[in-house]
């Protein structure tokens, strides 16, 4: 069960109904404003607010002006969301703090995905134990287990698997891969991902089946 609580900010209601039955099926809990000027409100009132989904176009107050208003006292995690889907809006966002950036119409599945990436991001240490199908990452004890066995990973592989899964069902380019996992400072071949890929899924046997190649693009463990 998870304990973080979304504050999904949309003036359509069929939205904010969508967003919460897939994120309360997913255990969180979730509060919800119908504009910018109730979710400031909403926002000052409780302080274990984790993540706020917020859409751009609303009345009163818009998902921009929003979002500059929060930015003044916090950095609590923001997906916005909008109908638009330029890069110079995108971008606009990014300057003004926000951390993901999806485009309407959306697949839910994804943006639980993208929640759940988010979340595992910012807040680590309540994250210390990932569990997927049998596969058990341990981030205390550097240790994977896959039903119940250990799985001898390097400490690449064992970082790899572990941004894999934190990022599951999302299609991950291997350059995004090398500056999550190698952090920046790789400077060889991107294609040295594949080597470590098919080294981790040897280790992982059967397991290793949930790591997809996307074809011209990289993996995705789904």
């Amino acid at each position: 069960m998870n304990t973080h609580k979304i504050l999904v900010v949309d003036d359509e209601s069929r939205m904010r109904k969508l967003l919460n039955d897939f994120l309360s099926a997913n255990g969180y809990e979730i509060i919800e404003a119908e504009d910018g000027e109730k979710a400031l409100e909403l926002f000052a009132q409780q302080n274990d607010i984790h993540l706020i989904i917020l859409d751009v176009m609303m009345p009163v107050l818009d998902g921009w002006s929003t979002l500059r208003e929060i930015r003044k006292t916090s950095k609590v995690p923001v997906i916005m969301l909008t109908a638009r889907g330029e890069e110079r809006d995108e971008l606009f966002g990014f300057e003004l703090g926000v951390d993901e950036y999806i485009s309407k119409p959306f697949s839910p599945k994804i943006l639980v995905a993208r929640v759940e990436s988010l979340l595992n991001r910012c807040y680590p240490e309540s994250n210390q134990i990932t569990e997927v199908d049998g596969i058990v990452i341990d981030d205390i004890a550097h240790v994977v287990t896959i039903d119940g066995q250990n799985a001898d990973l390097s400490m690449k592989e064992f970082e790899l698997l572990k941004y894999l899964i934190s990022n599951k069902d999302i299609a991950l380019s291997r350059e995004k891969i090398l500056n999550n996992v190698w952090n920046y400072d790789y400077y060889g071949d991107s294609r040295t991902i594949d080597s470590h890929i098919k080294k981790l899924r040897k280790k992982m046997g059967k397991k290793g089946d949930h790591i997809q190649t996307i074809r011209g693009l990289g993996y995705k463990f789904e």
